[in-house]
């Protein structure tokens, strides 16, 4: 069995990587996992539905009876919504063990980009990464989006690293793991909800054509891994940082009282900081899914032309 034959490619898909269309990858643990019913399901569908329409196709991921998906169903996007489903979180790690049992699963940051890689989709959209978790020096938490980052070679388009993270030491381990980071028009690094972490980005550019050309320079040397393409969560939405950090210090408190591991971690304090900010956070999150979902598929659209 080839590779190919291995990924199940949506004929939509298909038909644009042939044709060497824009194709941009989104994920599905944030409707399994990271977003509410009815919000997780609507809002896979806004982040398809802007791609579209900046004229790029979509390929949402996930794991579904022995193979991995690249441009999943609208029925295996309503599965995944379902509680009842039970479905599974795969990151890169959980992929072999997941097609191996048949599972329903949806798939993080990691197990996107390597799902993606495998059909040479070079662009993906997501909220936030994840990265170094806040304690990490004595619990050793760190998402493997970082090392994912590192070996394969997809930009991903996306708000900075989530807010409940230790944002300082996320952000030296993206450098320490040779992870370009490039701000869209900002020198700022964001912080998810917010639109600043002090950090400072190493590298700006100004618009998706800047951004398909930087994208298409690193991929073309030898042994290239990721890059991480950053821009604020949408002004109006944007919620300032001192905020962002009371409900984070209440949510992280409440999940060590109770004992959240691994990975329910992140899916337990984004869902208890929604409910101490009164759906603000909720209304950020969905936002900046739809935002950079657009600008992912704009430099895409830059970076398919670039190539032909």
């Amino acid at each position: 069995m080839t590779r190919m034959e291995f990924l199940s490619i949506s004929d939509e898909v298909t038909s644009a990587l042939a044709d060497g269309r824009a194709v941009v990858a989104l994920e599905s643990s944030l409707i399994a996992q990271g977003l509410p019913v009815p919000h997780n399901l609507a809002t896979a569908l806004a982040a398809e539905a802007a791609v579209r329409e900046e004229g790029a196709v979509p390929a949402t991921t996930a794991v579904a009876e022995g193979r991995p998906l690249l441009g999943a169903p609208r029925e295996i996007l309503e599965r995944l919504a379902d509680p009842a489903s039970r479905p599974a979180k795969g990151a890169s790690r959980d992929l072999g063990p997941l097609l191996a049992a048949g599972a329903l699963a949806s798939t993080t940051v990691s197990g996107t980009m390597r799902i993606a890689a495998m059909a040479g989709v070079r662009l993906f959209a997501t909220g936030g990464i994840g990265g170094v978790h806040r304690g990490a020096a004595a619990s050793f938490d760190v998402s493997s989006d970082i090392d994912e980052l590192a070996a394969t070679p997809v930009a991903v388009v996306c708000c900075g690293a989530k807010s409940i993270l230790d944002l300082p030491a996320t952000f030296e381990l993206l450098e320490t793991r040779r992870v370009p980071v490039i701000g869209i028009a900002t020198d700022d690094l964001p912080a998810f909800y917010s639109s600043t972490s002090g950090l400072r980005v190493p590298h700006r550019v100004e618009t998706p054509a800047d951004a398909a050309r930087v994208i298409g320079r690193h991929l073309e040397l030898p042994g290239a891994g990721g890059l991480l393409i950053v821009q604020p969560p949408p002004a109006e939405l944007a919620i300032d940082p001192d905020e962002v950090s009371a409900w984070i210090v209440t949510a992280v408190a409440a999940a060590a009282a109770e004992g959240i591991r691994g990975g329910a971690v992140t899916p337990f304090i984004l869902s208890r900081m929604a409910e101490l900010s009164g759906g603000r956070t909720l209304r950020v999150n969905i936002g900046l899914i739809v935002s950079n979902a657009r600008l992912a598929a704009r430099i895409a659209v830059a970076y398919a032309r670039q190539v032909s």
